[in-house]
């Protein structure tokens, strides 16, 4: 977990968060169901490992259990799966491997300006089988001059997640679509003595990748913003949607828990899953760490309103939490793109990305059900269907700059900055590290 228009939209959602890509050489999958419906592949007798560096902490098990699959159907492959995720960071960790001689064979990466600083070391998937099956538009993150350079596994959105059946003890029939319904919403909830929202605002991931993302998607051109950011022509001070995203976040903080600041994820979901807040910033991943918790509980999403136009509000936000790539200076890269493929088509893969995993697929060879991926995927899905979606951002932002943002955030949290103030910091923030 710890990634335009709309690409971002009909394959974007997300996230985060999450290992899955997939891959495929004509030698490992020129059948589209994998090795997997064809039993296990003839020993060679020389065994290569397949290291794996990703950073969704809620599939580990999933992977790992996996890994026990293929290497029965692949005996001469092995693979060394690492996650650092979970708050920590995983581009630092990841420049590290590489710079200590430790490059992994396959890792994250999330597109857009990620791509362009990692190209050097990604290698060319156009020619993969499964590129053919990425839902349209799915490839753009990771598509540069005609060439594909990693693969989507899933679509990931994020926004209010909430508690239904605390929704209508407080008499609340509709999902608010401005800020002024989401404050009438959190009195309401408070008048039943239920916290309105949980907020871990000790992630930065939460603010100042995700959370932010909101500001920058509500401008009129948003890829033009960001290049005027870059250029010097465009500044987030004196913006209105950032200062109308700072009113949200106030909202939350006056409506929510004590203490947002040293409260992380785990406590904020623990808190949403027993009933005592009814809102939490999230992604539809968190389906299954909520199921681990409350079992069939009754929960949807809906997006972050930052102002009070019920139009412009009711889009959520979407993105692909990353896509696998792999090293192209390994010289296991043949057996990473077996693996990534092997995990897209075979039934054993496609079954732990909807059904366990509960994603979103990418490829439109993965069938999902609303069952399958949960009822917050299937809202996420719902709003994807209907084109009312905003792309996630901040795989377009500078290097470092989503933790700095969160920084930034987190002073305007404990009031140790006004909101002119925090602008003009988040204005320096990026002024800092644009190329």
């Amino acid at each position: 977990m710890k990634k335009s228009s709309w690409m971002i939209v009909s394959v974007l959602l997300i996230m985060s968060m999450l290992l899955s890509a997939c891959g495929g050489n004509n030698n490992a999958g020129n059948t589209t169901n994998g090795n997997a419906q064809n039993g296990s592949a003839p020993s060679t007798g020389e065994t290569k490992t397949v290291k794996i560096f990703q950073f969704k902490t809620e599939i580990v098990e999933g992977l790992n259990e996996l890994k026990v699959e293929f290497e029965k159907e692949y005996p001469d492959i092995k693979l060394d799966i690492q996650t650092v995720g979970g708050g920590a960071d995983y581009a630092a960790a990841l420049k590290t491997k590489f710079a200590s001689g430790d490059a992994p064979d396959i890792f994250s990466n999330g597109g857009f300006a990620e791509l362009d600083m990692w190209q050097d070391k990604i290698e060319d998937l156009s020619d993969q089988p499964w590129v053919q099956d990425l839902v349209p538009l799915a490839a753009e993150p990771m598509t540069k001059d005609g060439k594909v350079y990693g693969m989507p596994m899933n679509l990931e959105g994020i926004g209010y997640i909430y508690n239904k059946d605390l929704f209508e003890k407080a008499g609340i029939t509709e999902t608010p679509k401005t800020i002024a319904e989401l404050e009438d919403a959190a009195k309401k909830l408070q008048a039943i003595d239920v916290t309105p929202f949980g907020n871990a605002y000790q992630e930065w991931w939460l603010l100042g990748n995700q959370g932010i993302s909101v500001a920058f998607a509500r401008q009129d051109n948003v890829d033009e913003f960001i290049k005027g950011l870059n250029e010097g022509t465009a500044t987030i001070a004196g913006n209105e949607h950032f200062k109308n995203w700072s009113d949200l976040l106030k909202l939350t903080v006056q409506y929510g828990q004590k203490n947002p600041l040293t409260t992380d994820a785990n406590t904020h979901l623990a808190m949403f899953a027993s009933g005592e807040v009814a809102m939490m910033q999230e992604g539809n991943w968190a389906q299954t760490l909520v199921d681990n918790i409350t079992p069939d509980m009754n929960i949807g999403m809906f997006p972050m309103p930052i102002d009070n136009d019920a139009e412009k509000n009711d889009k959520l936000t979407v993105g692909i939490p990353a896509n696998l790539v792999v090293n192209k200076e390994s010289a296991s890269k043949e057996e990473a793109k077996t693996f990534l493929n092997w995990l897209v088509t075979s039934d054993l893969g496609k079954e732990y990305i909807s059904k366990k995993w509960k994603f979103i697929p990418a490829l439109t060879t993965i069938p999902a059900t609303s069952e399958d991926i949960g009822m917050l995927g299937a809202d996420v899905k719902k709003y994807v269907d209907e084109n009312k979606v905003y792309g996630l951002q901040s795989s377009k932002f500078p290097d470092g700059v989503t933790q700095e943002f969160a920084s930034v955030i987190q002073q305007l949290i404990a009031d140790k900055v006004d909101v002119e103030g925090w602008m003009s910091n988040m204005q320096a923030a990026w002024d800092k590290l644009k190329k």
